[in-house]
């Protein structure tokens, strides 16, 4: 009894020992299954952390990226667009042109092709149509075509014209031997010349019919050039009659391009009522071209700050820099939010030589199109201020599309002395086969010869 209770003490203590004994083990397994999973789950939670922020970053870059596309879309529909324009008013002049060394059946079929393109100039084509019809001797083609621009275009301003050549064109008895009727326009000019001398009041009187009837288009401009020039006060209300609006819009921009030419403070007065009155876009892109040939800073400084139309706002800025207005085009680029508007400014200083402001903007401007526009419009300023500038940009860029901007701006400049440099120093391989491309290109005696050293590596 004492042996079997002595026995069983004896087992109950081992286990208890034993129980004792691995108790910590099991507490410590637990502790580490613990913390690897707490570990696991923490590397998860970073792993999952880091993946949303590329997420992120990715749909950033996306958005990006869809923002440019659809810039660059729209730039290429502009684009696009004013190369419609430019098609359109190229055939314009050249009939126009054409009409002016009397080469009438090319004229007709010009302005024949105008008018079925069905652009801003059709109602212009179709009287200037009629007009190379009538000199051809094609009365009743020229009649027909008359028929057709007034039925088209019965608010137009070449109505009054279309009336006048409609006159001229029915009539049947031979014309008076009048200044303004003669069959040739170096004795119409000589003869109204004469006639300006001798009796100014007159002169202008028949300078006047001259512009309101059916004559040639070269004797027109001669006969507006005339009255621009003669300075007497007269001629000056003519000019300024024509420039508000009240004969065919070709007329207009000549007299307005007149008035910026000849013309003083009064003329500017003038040309600044046109501009407030008046809607047709090309007479104001006329009358800013005006104000550059005036040097009128003022002007061109509030067309630019403040026209609604963009692209007036456009040409208000090239005219500025064409007339050297850097602290207009200064403030300009300080208060404007379009990034499209800021790098037609960038143009602008490119147009005025400004290499400063450009260097300003390459090195420290933050959205990097408007930082590769002024890059490449350093690199169309051939100096030696902006070469330094070019190089500095090179060896502090860390992002390889501006440094590619710079080496297509030192093949702008036809600096190959740069490139060359760069060609022989620079490790990235595709930047130093950029520099290469642009040399082969040059055909420069130091490109040349680095070209040369390549081969015979």
């Amino acid at each position: 009894m004492t042996i079997g209770y002595s026995v069983r003490r004896a087992s109950a203590a081992w286990i208890a020992i034993a129980t004792l004994l691995l108790a910590p083990g099991v507490t410590r397994g637990r502790g580490l299954n613990a913390m690897h999973r707490q570990s696991a789950d923490s590397m998860q939670d970073s792993q999952e952390a880091r993946d949303k922020e590329q997420e992120k970053r990715d749909r950033e870059q996306e958005a990006r990226d869809r923002e440019e596309e659809k810039r660059d879309r729209e730039q290429e529909a502009r684009e696009r667009a004013q190369e419609k324009i430019e098609r359109l008013q190229e055939l314009y002049d050249d009939g126009r042109e054409d009409l002016d060394e009397d080469r009438y059946d090319k004229a007709a079929a010009k302005f024949q092709q105008l008018a079925e393109m069905n652009g801003p100039q059709t109602d212009a084509a179709l009287y200037w149509k009629a007009y190379a019809e009538n000199r051809l001797g094609k009365r009743d083609l020229a009649l027909a075509t008359l028929a057709d621009m007034k039925r088209r275009f019965p608010q137009s301003r070449w109505q009054k014209d279309a009336s006048a050549l409609e006159i001229e064109v029915r009539q049947s008895t031979s014309n008076p031997a009048h200044p303004e009727n003669q069959s040739d326009e170096e004795l119409k000019m000589l003869a109204l010349q004469g006639i300006m001398n001798a009796d100014p009041q007159k002169g202008i009187s028949i300078l006047e019919n001259i512009l309101n009837g059916s004559g040639a288009p070269k004797l027109k401009s001669r006969a507006l050039f005339m009255a621009a020039q003669s300075g007497r006060p007269e001629a000056r209300e003519v000019l300024a009659k024509i420039a508000k609006g009240q004969t065919n819009p070709d007329l207009q921009r000549k007299a307005v391009e007149y008035l910026g030419l000849f013309g003083g403070a009064e003329a500017r007065k003038t040309l600044a009522d046109v501009y407030a009155s008046s809607s047709d876009a090309s007479v104001k892109h006329a009358i800013l071209r005006s104000y550059m040939i005036g040097g009128d800073h003022e002007r061109l400084f509030a067309a630019a700050k403040s026209e609604k139309d963009e692209s007036l706002r456009r040409e208000a800025i090239r005219q500025l820099g064409l007339v050297h207005g850097i602290t207009e085009l200064d403030q300009l680029y300080q208060a404007e939010t379009s990034t499209d508007l800021r790098r037609e400014i960038l143009q602008a200083f490119f147009l005025a030589g400004d290499s400063g402001r450009l260097v300003k903007a390459a090195q420290g401007e933050k959205d990097p199109d408007l930082r590769r526009a002024a890059i490449r419009n350093l690199g169309l300023i051939h100096s030696e201020d902006s070469g330094k500038a070019l190089q500095e940009i090179y060896n502090k860029e860390t992002e390889h599309a501006l440094k590619a901007e710079v080496l297509n701006a030192y093949f702008l400049q036809g600096n190959a002395k740069a490139l060359v440099a760069i060609a022989r120093s620079e490790k990235d391989p595709e930047l130093k086969k950029t520099a290469v491309s642009k040399l082969t290109l040059m055909h420069s005696k130091e490109g040349t010869d680095y070209l040369m050293e390549l081969l015979q590596k």
